[in-house]
């Protein structure tokens, strides 16, 4: 079972999320701010963490930023209406889905699945890969310990979705790969080609990768086709 924690100021959200979920089998725990988060993850660190960005006290930003920080944890943001600046900035924090309010019970439901569905693909398919490093233009992804490695052999610190994105890239390298497919490889079938989220990823992926400017890019784009990993990949 599941261990999900929602952080929501407004307690007719809480009630029936948390009673909408625990019917759909999941274990639910509940906070209204930032200090009830904090003395929630002291008890237990849940599998996911669905946060609010609007909250009393610290924002759900600045709590999802030390959360990553401190655990290793799945994130879902809750953002108000329009607001893209936030759900850009919680991507850009690590978080690994967002949601836009208001929203159904059951398109919250997708998207817990999808998130954990991949969180458990990366375990089991690390379990089945012991020895799966694969190298591309001096760079070293372990898909076992889900690290990255710089050509001097620095760590990269990686989201768990940029890490998704980047092994789709690295096990389909010089194939072009549409917003789609990539959303569908990537992060799995609760999204559609008009989430744009897998477009800050791409730019993230960047700035972390390409630090040589005089270089080809590593990950080109194609205007009306999607992208290009670049590189020839090898595995060991």
């Amino acid at each position: 079972m599941s261990h999900l924690l929602i952080v929501d100021d407004d307690v007719e959200v809480l009630d029936l999320l948390q009673k909408f979920l625990c019917q759909q089998g999941y274990e639910v725990d509940v906070a209204r701010d930032g200090k009830a988060l904090w003395q929630a993850l002291e008890r237990r660190v849940p599998d996911l963490v669905i946060l609010d960005v609007m909250l009393p006290g610290d924002s759900g930003l600045v709590l999802c930023q030390r959360l990553l920080a401190e655990h290793k944890v799945a994130v879902i943001m809750l953002t108000a209406m329009g607001e893209l600046s936030d759900r850009v900035v919680g991507l850009e924090l690590g978080a690994d889905d967002y949601l836009t309010k208001p929203f159904a019970a059951r398109e919250l439901l997708a998207r817990v699945r999808a998130v954990l569905r991949r969180a458990g693909e990366a375990t089991n398919g690390a379990a089945g890969h012991a020895c799966a490093i694969l190298e591309f233009a001096g760079w070293r992804l372990d898909v076992v310990r889900r690290e990255l490695r710089s050509p001097d052999n620095v760590m990269i610190p990686l989201s768990n979705g940029e890490f998704e994105l980047l092994l789709v890239f690295a096990e389909h390298p010089r194939r072009v790969l549409s917003r789609q497919q990539l959303l569908d490889m990537a992060r799995g079938d609760a999204y559609d080609a008009y989430d744009r989220s897998i477009d800050v990823q791409v730019s993230r992926l960047r700035r972390k990768l390409e630090t040589d400017h005089g270089h080809e890019p590593l990950i080109r784009t194609l205007r009306n086709a999607g992208y290009l990993f670049t590189p020839t990949v090898a595995k060991r």
